[in-house]
């Protein structure tokens, strides 16, 4: 027979038990916060609150954005990392902060070990775009200016270890031209200072060029990626340029801190992948450049993990250094 200590103990483990089975059956009781790791007005931004709103009609409960910028996305993620483990405070976070950056340098926090994906929201092309008064048609005009006037132009990213970044370094690497790195603080700012002139190259997602090359303030000269895109099937690729090797898709996707419960987790990937299930939020999206994407946390683990490894053999083989 069991003694009455055994008993007393038993007698708890079930009352913590249903206490959480509660919790988590009552989940989400307030707003939740997804964290953006750039600026607003950005196309990290953009898609955090086309989500987000439709996120909060399918949970029932107010979805915040809240813009933390810097470090390249390391300030908003180690916040993230840092948050309870209680699916009230998550990130959009993308290929820099969970694949690019933690392969080019040392960070405070582990992509892998350190978050649990939610799910995929979209991916979207990488563009190479040039300001208007480049006197450059298309990406082999760019390579000529660049070869007759070497690192007296400068390129834009949204700081070291973003896509921007990446693909403008293969891009030299494959061109062998030289341009001076302008790391900005997020895709807005450095749009901002390419349409201005500040700048005169930069390699940012479509879904973040997309306003200003419809607005004729930025010109497309190629894509950086394997295929044309559906959005301006017009715009060929840099391979087909004859510049080889420069294929960066940027992707975005929602992740918890470690530890959050599955059940959390389960509750959010369904709301997510029934939001962007939404003809409505998919149309938003893919109006502006991104493609939607929809996985399972399963699905998101393997694919983190590929990332990984992808990157970090790109690195090694470019011979790639932050600024």
């Amino acid at each position: 027979m069991q003694s009455i200590k055994q008993l007393f103990f038993s007698g708890l483990a079930i009352a913590a038990a249903l206490t959480a089975t509660s919790v988590l059956a009552a989940y989400p009781e307030k707003r939740i916060t997804l964290v953006v790791p750039t600026a607003a007005g950005g196309g990290n931004d953009a898609m955090a609150r086309v989500v987000g709103q439709a996120m909060s009609s399918i949970l029932k409960q107010t979805v915040v954005v809240d813009n933390k910028a810097g470090a390249n996305g390391a300030i908003a993620s180690e916040f993230v990392m840092r948050a309870p483990p209680d699916g009230y405070t998550l990130l959009l976070g993308y290929v820099a902060t969970h694949a690019m950056n933690p392969a080019l340098q040392t960070l405070r926090y582990d992509p892998i070990k350190d978050f649990v994906p939610v799910g995929m929201v979209g991916s979207s092309a990488t563009v190479m775009v040039v300001n208007p008064s480049l006197k450059a048609a298309d990406a082999k005009a760019v390579v000529a200016l660049l070869k007759a006037a070497p690192g007296k132009l400068s390129y834009a990213s949204a700081g070291n270890g973003t896509a921007p970044h990446f693909a403008a370094e293969m891009f030299k690497l494959s061109t062998g031209t030289n341009m001076l790195h302008v790391p900005y603080k997020g895709s807005a700012p450095a749009i901002n200072d390419t349409v201005a002139g500040q700048t005169q190259v930069m390699f940012p997602s479509l879904f973040t060029a997309l306003p200003q090359l419809k607005n004729g303030k930025l010109k497309a000269v190629g894509i950086a990626g394997s295929k044309r895109s559906a959005l301006m099937p017009e715009l060929p690729t840099l391979k087909e340029q004859g510049i080889n090797d420069v294929d960066v898709s940027q992707w975005y996707a929602i992740f918890a801190p470690a530890n959050t419960p599955a059940p959390i987790v389960e509750t959010l990937n369904k709301a997510l992948n029934q939001a962007l299930a939404d003809k409505t939020v998919a149309q938003r999206l893919e109006s502006q450049g991104a493609e939607v994407t929809v996985m399972t946390t399963s699905q998101m683990r393997t694919f983190m993990q590929q990332e990984q490894t992808k990157w970090k053999a790109v690195v090694q083989a470019a011979k790639l250094k932050a600024d």
